[in-house]
């Protein structure tokens, strides 16, 4: 099996050859490279699956700019891809203008909604999630202070943020939740240098667990975690293996699977709004042979108990994307 890999130059330019209008799937990682180890790596994971499954090649770019999202986009659709799928939300602006032009085009964001008839919009309820592993820094916090490091400073890392203090706080009501955000751009996403840094500064100020939702940026997050001997969980991937024993868990995303369904679905995907989160197994922690020391009996029957609560309703994690007072932040 041959995948059509397609990277960006330098000058901007997109190698796909046009000669052909095929019907492969394409996908977009976003900046930060599919191999980040976290979301963009997810979603690759999920285009790999299904090309390993069913002995089809896909093709794939990974941006180096911001100014190249809606040239990608146009591009594939133009030689032929469907569906075309984009690994992020900072996809929805291109998407809104390109949509119209392709409507024969199926296209898929994840983590974004966009209204348009030819667009799939997945988007994930990280808030559960983070609410068990915030459980479970609380669990394995000695200090009482944990910390939460963030990547870029927008809505949706909030929302990782609000659910996991909520889930610090349903465990230990006086705990302590240091929060860090890692800048303002999209070079947020993959600055490791500075997520080790930030890590080094909130253990200074006692905490002994570190959460991180920074994709690429998170790397860093956990070899600090590893180094100063604190627990780190990781996001989106199972990053567990990363520093086996020094990594509490992981909330996962399944970036992979809203890839891999928009693969197998191809052009006849359906569109429309899909939400992905406890009930659906969209998100979750991740439990393996390199965190096994780590979680304890008491630890897996709590998770467990409040993962069915958060489905049946009786346990209510709030959605910063839907109101942004966030009440225990």
């Amino acid at each position: 099996m041959s995948l059509m890999r397609t990277f960006f130059s330098a000058a901007a330019t997109l190698a796909l050859s046009t000669a052909a209008a095929v019907a492969e799937p394409a996908v977009i990682f976003d900046l930060g490279g599919k191999f980040d180890k976290s979301f963009n790596e997810a979603a690759y994971e999920g285009a790999q699956r299904w090309a390993e499954e069913t002995g089809e090649s896909f093709r794939e770019v990974e941006l180096q700019s911001e100014a190249q999202r809606e040239q990608a986009l146009r591009r594939f659709a133009e030689a032929g891809s469907n569906p075309v799928v984009m690994a992020g939300f900072a996809f929805a602006s291109a998407l809104e203008t390109v949509a119209p032009d392709f409507p024969d085009t199926k296209f898929v964001i994840i983590d974004m909604v966009v209204e348009q008839p030819n667009v799939r919009s997945v988007v994930f309820s990280e808030h559960e999630g983070s609410y068990l592993v915030g459980m479970m820094a609380a669990m394995a916090s000695e200090s009482g202070t944990v910390g939460f490091v963030g990547g870029m400073d927008i809505p949706l890392i909030s929302k990782f943020a609000c659910g996991y203090v909520q889930g610090v706080k349903a465990v230990n009501a006086d705990a302590t939740v240091i929060q860090n955000m890692t800048g303002t751009t999209p070079s947020a996403w993959n600055d490791p240098v500075k997520g080790a840094e930030l890590t080094r500064a909130q253990v200074s100020q006692g905490a002994d667990v570190v959460y991180h939702a920074a994709g690429g940026t998170g790397v860093g997050v956990l070899q600090a975690a590893a180094d100063e001997g604190i627990l780190g969980i990781g996001v989106d991937s199972n990053q567990n293996h990363m520093h086996p024993g020094s990594v509490l868990t992981s909330m996962t995303k399944r970036v992979d699977v809203a890839v891999y369904d928009a693969f197998s679905d191809g052009a006849d995907l359906e569109t429309g709004f899909q939400v992905l989160g406890l009930e659906q197994d969209g998100v979750g922690v991740a439990m393996d042979e390199n965190n096994a020391d780590l979680i304890t009996d008491e630890m897996q029957a709590a998770i467990d108990d409040a993962k069915a609560k958060i489905i049946s309703g009786e346990i209510a994690v709030h959605d910063y994307m839907s109101d942004e007072s966030c009440p225990v932040m």
